[in-house]
């Protein structure tokens, strides 16, 4: 395993995140402490959660089902960069969700409590707060560092603008601000390239795309077995299935699971840190996300990807002959 660097930071982290959403509405706690066990065995050291993962068991629910591993010692927590976030409502109280310095603090303390730890090494903000100035939030963030609660921030489903404004706000008061941004990206969805993909290169925050695969739909929908996946991306793949056929032959032409592609793709694009993989089982962890950090993919290749699912901003800049 080939670590990077998150972001500008000086820390290392394996080139596949593992998202744990599935880990208790879909994934019983025994099942995902396997997977976490198989995965620091493989080299991953990078796991993100929410505090508001846990479907309809509820809030922290995730969060719980991580702190019960780490509390079975041997070095667990010690190997894993820990992230989680902060921002949706954790109970119908007006000041129990969002970013005010108030929530913000005591988010972090329940978030503590429930995945049993004195730190969170990577504290994401999981959406805008339009209500919240930058001032407060970052006044909150400064104090959790100060405390040694947190270590690093981060934000997700940002647009470009707000990473502008929340880096520049950090900088005017001297704290390191912005160092990762998760947000929706894979072949099929690259909106980002316009606007957020420049902001966090410049920025050096490290990109940790989330649905690396469409939901299913870059796994091979026309033949592979999972028939719950099938379902999932059924509308999506109808409306895209010129596209898929040819994905799909590509990958078959080269011998590779499309989903060790699909990762392989942004694990190819500059400033990506590290795609998220939120496995249901054991077998979804290993194998295609695995293989995506060895496949290194041509220029061709590359470059037919393109042409089967085209950037929002047209060609790069390089392709003007001027």
């Amino acid at each position: 395993m080939e670590y990077r660097h998150l972001g500008r930071t000086g820390l290392f982290v394996s080139p596949i995140c593992l998202g744990t959403m599935n880990f208790g509405p879909l994934t019983p706690e025994p099942d995902a402490h396997h997977i976490m066990d198989r995965a620091l065995d493989h080299g991953i050291n990078f796991f993100d959660t929410a505090n508001r993962y846990g479907g309809e068991k509820g809030p922290g629910t995730t969060e719980t089902i991580i702190g019960n591993w780490f509390a079975q010692g041997g070095g667990r927590r010690e190997k894993v960069v820990l992230a989680t976030k902060v921002f949706g409502p954790m109970t119908p109280w007006p000041n129990d969700g969002f970013l005010s310095a108030r929530h913000i603090l005591d988010a972090c303390d329940a978030s503590l409590r429930r995945l049993q730890t004195d730190r969170i090494d990577l504290y994401q903000m999981h959406h805008v707060d339009r209500g919240a100035p930058w001032e407060e939030i970052w006044q909150a963030m400064e104090t959790l560092v100060e405390q040694g609660k947190i270590v690093y921030a981060g934000s997700s489903n940002f647009g470009g603008w707000h990473i502008v404004q929340a880096n520049e706000a950090a900088k005017a008061r001297h704290f390191l601000g912005l160092v990762s941004e998760q947000s929706l990206y894979n072949l099929a969805a690259r909106t980002i390239e316009l606007e957020v993909l420049p902001a966090c290169r410049a920025y050096g925050v490290g990109v940790i795309p989330w649905s690396p695969l469409a939901g299913g739909m870059l796994g091979g929908t026309a033949t592979n077995g999972d028939t719950a996946r099938r379902k999932n991306v059924q509308p999506r793949y109808e409306r895209m299935r010129p596209q898929l056929e040819r994905w799909e032959k590509l990958c078959a032409d080269q011998g590779e699971e499309p989903a060790a592609v699909a990762l392989a793709w942004l694990l190819h694009q500059p400033g990506v840190t590290a795609p998220i993989v939120g496995p249901r089982t054991l077998e979804q962890l290993e194998g295609a996300s695995l293989r995506a950090v060895e496949l290194k993919l041509d220029e061709d290749t590359l470059k037919t990807l393109d042409e089967i699912f085209p950037g929002p901003g047209g060609p790069a800049p390089e392709a003007y002959a001027w």
